[in-house]
């Protein structure tokens, strides 16, 4: 796609030598469907959405996998979990042998149940995004600061000593602007690209949202999508969006689960792991793709981005969405929120895994004061981080301590 190799294809590779069965999971229109399509010739490829392959598979499970045992690829397995106790037996009765399924599923928590239910010890599961700012600047695999960041012994300046730019700032910009999903960066008009966003909402409403829920009122749960563009990069109050959308604070509770189990919202939890200061508890989230956001806000171009209201909350949520996007391409475990203190100290971004605890600030300015690393600084110290990061327009990497750096998002 645009000549774009997908992060994910090395950890798909891996995962196919390691486990029996691989899920690939993620919102529409990520690019699953594309990355099944890249493994080798003798792979045979089903589509659940497909009539015919739904009643060939769903009609009677246990024997489509007795006459089909290995190298199969499913799409969309989400529409018929209930093949999942046939997939199980089916692995377990050659368990040692690698590599025989792939599935993928999107907008559906039941399908992550099924997995984690069902095949618990036998998947390696892959969570799937629209393009990053590595698969865009076509530089996936290149040595990276997050790749030198899985190994806990890099010094800081070994960090970033060496490292280039992915690209130039515009391109950053243009990347910023029109989000990762496909299907726009292969017709990159604004009219395309606006009147397929609006198609997006309407499927995903309508033919995942109200077949995964069909009780839900979905004309307030539009307002609700249409509301997540002013809330992204927030800390959330329920209540005043229950208020909003004349609902009950547990059903506005739900369309925040619905949001981020069909993979459109990533919540991010607060921090409170040993801290003594007084800290907010609500959790934040952003829309994760910044495409999506800015239709949602109806801006038409980059210009009118800059001025917006919500300038700073769409950058700090698409630098967020890349840092993860990352790590996740390769497989690093990791688990991540943000700090907030009642007295206004915050970071944004806390990540922490087997390569340490590393907080990370997020500025659109190219330069930075004293004032803007304290809170930084000051969460290092007190939470005995590995790293503060701090995320910027920079012209190049700069140490301020010897456990705090700036880098520019381009070099990320």
């Amino acid at each position: 796609m645009l000549g774009m190799r997908r992060a994910y294809a090395d950890l798909l590779q891996l995962y196919l030598e390691t486990f029996p069965c691989v899920a690939l999971i993620g919102l529409r229109q990520c690019g699953k469907t594309t990355l099944l399509h890249t493994l080798p010739s003798g792979w045979k490829h089903f589509d659940l959405e497909r009539q015919a392959d739904h009643a060939l598979i769903s009609r009677d499970p246990d024997t489509f996998f007795r006459l089909n045992p290995r190298q199969v690829a499913i799409d969309e397995a989400q529409v018929s979990t209930e093949i999942f106790p046939a997939l199980r037996i089916a692995i377990d009765e050659q368990r040692a042998e690698k590599g025989r399924f792939v599935i993928t599923g999107s907008s559906s928590p039941a399908l992550l149940r099924s997995v984690s239910e069902s095949l618990a010890g036998r998947v390696g599961i892959i969570e799937m995004a629209p393009f990053s700012w590595e698969e865009v600047t076509k530089t996936t695999g290149r040595d990276s600061f997050l790749r030198r960041l899985q190994h806990p012994k890099t010094s800081s300046v070994d960090l970033v000593e060496g490292l280039k730019p992915r690209g130039e700032l515009a391109r950053a910009h243009e990347f910023w602007f029109r989000g990762g999903f496909p299907e726009p960066w292969l017709n990159p008009g604004d009219e395309f690209r606006t009147r397929w966003v609006e198609q997006y909402i309407q499927t995903y409403l309508f033919r995942d949202v109200k077949r995964l829920f069909p009780g839900l009122d979905d004309v307030r749960f539009r307002r609700f999508i249409e509301m997540l563009g002013g809330l992204s990069g927030r800390v959330l109050n329920y209540a005043e969006v229950a208020r909003a959308l004349g609902v009950s604070q547990p059903t506005a509770r739900d369309y925040f689960d619905i949001a981020h189990g069909t993979f459109i919202w990533r919540a991010i939890p607060a921090y409170t792991r040993d801290v003594v200061k007084r800290t907010v508890k609500h959790p934040k989230g952003y829309l994760r793709d910044s495409g999506l956001l800015h239709a949602l806000l109806r801006l038409p171009d980059s210009d009118a981005l800059l001025v917006h209201p919500q300038m700073g909350g769409s950058w700090e949520g698409m630098v967020v969405e890349e840092i993860l996007r990352q790590l996740s391409a390769v497989g690093v475990a990791h688990e991540c929120s943000y700090y907030r203190t009642s007295a206004g100290a915050e970071v944004d971004l806390v990540v922490e895994g087997g390569f340490g605890r590393v907080a990370v600030e997020i500025k659109h300015t190219s330069t930075v004061g004293g004032r803007d690393l304290r809170s930084l600084r000051d969460f290092v110290r007190d939470q005995k981080a590995r790293l503060g990061l701090l995320i910027n327009n920079d012209v190049a990497p700069r140490q301020y301590d010897d456990d705090l750096i700036g880098l520019p998002f381009t070099w990320l």
